[in-house]
């Protein structure tokens, strides 16, 4: 989502993603609080797994909690370590090599405890590592690759798909059938994006050719409440269209018309769009179209069935609970719209600070060449070509005298420029 938001507003995905940083972990943590209000508050909204299913012993009898907690030391440590000899660069670039040299620390020694049969890791911790780093460090191939700056968003997926298919050989589950499948889908997924590109070009062609961008700009700018007001009035519309259009429709046919106002408003585009992915995600929780919703419905049970684990009978999911579950999350993420626009910092913050210059002071100083100093060569006499006769014989004017104008003098160029610019900021 971030990436297309900053393709259609002109902007850096790195500064795309480092703006939406503090925000995500922001959101994360609210996620998290509900959930943990609710198991406190209601516990028989959020039911414990049965014993059977969250107890896990060792063949000794012990939990294996105790190599688990050394292995997650060890990899605290290791970033720390690499924290503190990071060269001096952005804090979000190094925050995130050191999470993730912390994270292959981990592996690789969970690896070697199984390759040389070392048992130094209980079964536990090593069914930990090997079931969630996998999938972090494919995370990190798509997402952190183009957060760093090594990749592109293109490069990204190229690596997140060859993570993938590593993956799968790895795990030998990588068939015939299995690579056929995952190509058609990309296909076709790639077909749907490429003719909403196509639909959306052509209706932006056709809008800017009627003026319908003029016309859409008159209206946002005289918005009574100035900024405030145009943020309020586009939420409101991003949020009711999201409930029948994807993050793809709006991306590539809402944002091209309102990011040209909040720019002429003097709205940072880094922001605005940060903004927009917030209010934007809604769209995959709330019915009719919430892709969220109908990938619960694809995994939850429609009939009741027996747990293999207790050996009991479990009660189907309903649609309905999930689309009511489904409420209180949206709503998380309009408070959090709401904190984004009351506290701008937040996306702000996660930026690099752009040092400012002050043109007015800026000079160019030359050396004063001495009076009894041979004078230096011009380099135009040394490589001055003679000026060619006409087809008639007639020799061609020469130069005027004095060298070269005023309008040739590269140095005079700059020196002019440089004062235009600084005229035009007073």
């Amino acid at each position: 989502m971030l990436i297309v938001l900053a393709d259609q507003l002109g902007k850096s995905v790195g500064d795309m993603y480092k703006g939406a940083f503090i925000p995500g972990f922001v959101l994360t943590a609210m996620y998290a609080g509900y959930v943990l209000m609710v198991s406190l508050a209601k516990p028989q909204w959020a039911p414990a797994l049965p014993p059977e299913a969250r107890t896990i012993r060792e063949a000794d009898g012990s939990s294996g909690m105790r190599s688990l907690l050394v292995l997650l030391a060890i990899s605290v440590a290791s970033s720390v370590v690499l924290a503190k000899l990071y060269p001096p660069s952005p804090f979000d670039e190094m925050l995130v090599s050191s999470m993730f040299f912390g994270v292959l620390v981990a592996f690789v020694l969970a690896v070697a405890n199984k390759l040389l049969k070392l048992n130094l890791l209980s079964h536990v911790a090593e069914r930990v590592t090997f079931v969630m780093i996998p999938p972090l460090a494919l995370i990190f191939l798509v997402l952190g690759t183009i957060f760093l700056g090594i990749a592109t968003p293109t490069e990204g997926g190229a690596m997140g798909a060859s993570g993938a298919l590593i993956m799968a050989m790895i795990r030998k589950r990588l068939t015939w059938r299995l690579l056929k499948q995952g190509m058609d889908t990309t296909a076709k997924l790639s077909c749907f994006v490429l003719f909403i590109l196509l639909g959306s070009t052509t209706f932006n062609l056709v809008f800017q050719g009627v003026d319908g961008s003029k016309w859409v700009e008159h209206l946002l700018t005289g918005l009574p409440g100035g900024q405030l007001g145009f943020l309020i009035v586009v939420n409101v519309l991003v949020f009711l269209l999201a409930f029948f259009l994807d993050f793809f429709e709006l991306a590539f046919i809402v944002i091209p018309l309102v990011g040209p106002v909040a720019e002429k408003l003097g709205i940072d585009l880094i922001w605005f769009g940060v903004l927009l992915g917030v209010n934007m995600q809604t769209s995959f929780m709330h019915p009719p179209f919430g892709f969220a919703l109908f990938y619960l419905r694809s995994v939850a049970a429609i009939e009741p069935y027996k747990d293999r684990l207790t050996g009991k009978m479990m009660e189907p999911v309903t649609t309905g609970q999930i689309y009511w579950g489904a409420v209180p999350f949206v709503v998380i993420q309009v408070i959090m719209v709401g904190l984004v626009i009351a506290f701008p910092g937040m996306v702000s913050g996660g930026l690099d600070k752009q040092k400012e210059v002050d043109l007015s002071k800026f000079r160019i100083e030359m050396p004063i060449q001495k009076q009894d100093a041979a004078p230096a060569p011009n380099l135009n006499d040394l490589f001055k070509i003679e000026p060619k006769s006409d087809a008639g014989g007639v020799p061609a004017a020469a130069p005027p005298a004095g060298g070269e104008s005023k309008a040739n003098d590269p140095m005079q160029s700059i020196l002019d420029a440089v004062k235009k610019e600084a005229e035009q900021k007073k």
